[in-house]
């Protein structure tokens, strides 16, 4: 005797069907789904992303830099997160796209660091007049000749540059970049108050010494050479002289540093008259720079 089919389970591809057309599936662009590599076609991979079609990505989409072979990068059955670039067809599907969500993904990455202040790295792939361009993972970026530490092109070539940023739009895919800026960020982080630095002098002003510190150049104020007035800034200092100062202030928003000879002086206008004695016996007076000027 044959069992009556019980209609509490009974469920036929009709129903599954209109099941599915029952169910409202929301598949917009700009999504990020995840879905089941469901099959290869010769132009691209269908993905199971529980709507009633298959989404499509085509090979261009599907792969990221530096994949040739969509069977090995994305094998059936394999979980997938893609973003939805195209909404739903007559016939209910998307198409979809990893490259893009990976590029959105970078272009997130960046505007963190963009925002906060942060370097990222930067490999030079070409140049134009203007300076030269390179990849920031997936993405071309452009640095100002103005803003390259090392002018020489060829030999930046293939180079994995430090640099800040200028120009941070992604509606206009442009970056700009600075690798001066990123290299004085750098010296910046390294220097710091109440530290005895060693510095070459670079420009005197009546108002004071320009000395560069690595790349950075901080001002000895003509108040803090010493003590005392002094009348011939030049007969103490000249183009190209290293000199050994203290480091007062740091304004890192403002590229800034404070120096100071006037703190290691033993009595005022010591500088003046024993020039040579204050720098020779400079790291025996820091400590007490320090406490005058209540660094430590």
């Amino acid at each position: 005797m044959t069992a009556e089919p019980n209609p509490a389970i009974a469920f036929s591809m009709d129903d599954f069907e209109h099941a599915l057309t029952e169910h409202d599936y929301q598949f917009e662009q700009g999504q990020v789904v995840t879905g089941k590599i469901f099959e290869h076609l010769s132009d691209g991979v269908l993905v199971d992303i529980g709507g009633k079609s298959p989404g499509f990505s085509p090979l261009r989409d599907a792969l990221l830099a530096g994949e040739t072979d969509a069977h090995t990068a994305l094998p059936v059955g394999e979980n997938v997160e893609f973003l939805i670039v195209r909404g739903q067809n007559a016939e209910g599907q998307v198409t979809l796209s990893r490259r893009k969500l990976a590029e959105q993904r970078v272009w997130e990455d960046l505007a963190q660091a963009a925002e906060a202040g942060n370097s990222v790295q930067m490999r030079v792939t070409g140049s134009n007049r203007g300076g030269v361009t390179g990849d920031i993972q997936g993405l071309r970026g452009f640095i100002p000749n103005s803003h390259l530490v090392d002018k020489n092109i060829d030999d930046l070539m293939g180079q994995l540059l430090t640099v800040n940023f200028l120009e941070f739009d992604q509606e206009r895919r442009k970056l700009v970049l600075s690798q001066r800026y990123a290299a004085q960020a750098e010296v910046m982080r390294r220097l710091s108050i109440g530290a005895l630095v060693s510095g070459t002098v670079v420009n005197i002003k009546p108002y004071g010494v320009f000395v560069e510190l690595d790349g950075m150049t901080g001002l000895l104020h003509r108040s803090q050479i010493s003590a005392k007035p002094v009348e011939q800034i030049e007969a103490l200092f000249s183009i190209g002289q290293t000199v050994r100062v203290l480091i007062t202030d740091i304004e890192e928003s403002n590229n800034r540093i404070s120096l100071s000879l006037q703190a290691l002086e033993k009595f005022p206008g010591e500088v003046i008259e024993q020039f040579d004695a204050v720098q020779t016996n400079a790291e025996e007076r820091v400590e007490a720079a320090r406490k005058k000027l209540n660094l430590v």
